[in-house]
């Protein structure tokens, strides 16, 4: 039986995977439309980026739900880079934005050590038998 505590940290990692294809789209919008940028091919990579970090995310989220060992550590260090983001975020004088990466983080990163998640996410899919 899957707890409560998956479906939750796989939602926030959703989440988070949905925020950055958002962001992605709208930093490629700008790209198109001709905002200036110091280096083209600097922006390009940080769309590239956002994209492949939009899509690990969601990888992430997809395989922690279903039970796989892996997806734990990427979304713990998703997870960590949330909390570094969101402190200067918000003490920077962006207070909901701050809160809104710092309180889900926080309580994704209580849930990935939660002995019924951690005993939940133990599959491990390796290949079939050999013999």
């Amino acid at each position: 039986m899957r707890p409560a505590g998956i479906t939750v940290i796989a939602a926030i990692v959703a989440l988070e995977a949905a925020a950055l294809l958002i962001a992605a789209g709208w930093y490629g919008s700008q790209l198109l439309t001709g905002a200036p940028v110091l280096s083209f091919w600097g922006a390009v990579f940080t769309l590239g980026l956002l994209l492949g970090s939009s899509i690990w995310l969601f990888a992430v989220a997809r395989f922690l739900f279903g039970g796989y060992r892996w997806p734990r550590a990427g979304a713990l260090v998703a997870q960590l880079f949330a909390l570094t983001i969101g402190f200067p975020t918000l003490t920077g004088g962006y207070p909901l934005a701050g809160l809104a990466m710092l309180v889900p983080a926080a309580a994704a990163i209580v849930l990935l050590f939660d002995k019924r998640v951690i005993a939940f996410a133990s599959r491990t899919g390796g290949a079939p038998p050999a013999l």
